[in-house]
């Protein structure tokens, strides 16, 4: 048994309209599993095939406004693509965000809901991760949460720094998650967070057991009875161990 990293999962206040923007800033298709759940894939795949990774997002009533510690970074592949596709963000709806990030070659963007992301500059490690460079998940110890994910995920871990982590899928495609330092102590829910899928899907209980003892914890987001299950990681950062309904 093991668990891949499928998806990030937005909470969002109008999941349709949220998914159209990031369906056409990604070039992905849109589908919906229900009424309040948008479903976007890479074009050519279906969910959950191990080659690609997905996004769904889910309205909430009251989703948080915080300083959000989960962020998606963007690859470009050059100077004029990156401003490009800046350009057409903002045309869909992103606008400009300033997080303390001062002079650098990336662009801050939020999304129309105020999600935060990033537009890299060309860099040579994303040249094969699609269009979402990495997932990024800010934490005060990198190396201590590289340690658990590297435990609890099939992915191979790149490079541990006192200040950076970075992990892929042993596959070598999709993007990175990256642990990010950055101090400061988790106080409320992210309103983008990580799915995990058990394969095989029967192994969700042994699965939950092991991420357990490797130091998750268990997380009420107000989720009710639901076929998977909230974890939070060893700073309080939730994700899901997704199962069969």
């Amino acid at each position: 048994m093991a668990l891949r990293l499928v998806q990030v999962n937005f909470k969002a206040r109008d999941d349709a309209a949220l998914g159209r923007f990031w369906a056409e800033a990604l070039g992905w298709s849109v589908s919906s599993e229900g009424p309040g759940v948008t479903n976007l894939a890479p074009e050519g795949f279906a969910w959950p095939d191990p080659d690609a990774f997905y996004i769904d997002l889910v309205t909430v009533p009251d989703p948080e406004t915080v300083q959000y510690r989960v962020h998606l970074d963007l690859a470009t592949t050059s100077a004029a693509h990156q401003a490009e596709l800046v350009a057409r963000l903002k045309e869909l709806g992103a606008t400009p965000a300033d997080v303390g990030q001062g002079d650098v070659p990336w662009t801050v963007l939020a999304d129309p809901e105020g999600n935060v992301f990033c537009v890299l500059e060309p860099r040579e490690t994303y040249r094969d991760t699609g269009p979402i460079a990495a997932v990024v998940v800010d934490c005060a110890d990198p190396r201590a949460v590289a340690r658990f994910w590297d435990e609890a995920l099939d992915w191979t871990l790149h490079e541990v720094t006192d200040d950076h982590a970075r992990l892929r899928s042993a596959r070598g495609v999709g993007p990175y998650l990256e642990l990010l330092r950055r101090p400061g102590v988790q106080t409320v829910g992210n309103r983008i967070h990580l799915d995990l899928l058990p394969y095989p899907v029967e192994g969700q209980k042994a699965e939950v057991a092991r991420l357990r003892a490797l130091g998750a914890t268990a997380a009420d987001v107000g989720q009710g009875d639901v076929p998977w299950v909230v974890l939070a990681d060893p700073e309080g950062n939730e994700f899901c161990v997704l199962g069969r309904g």
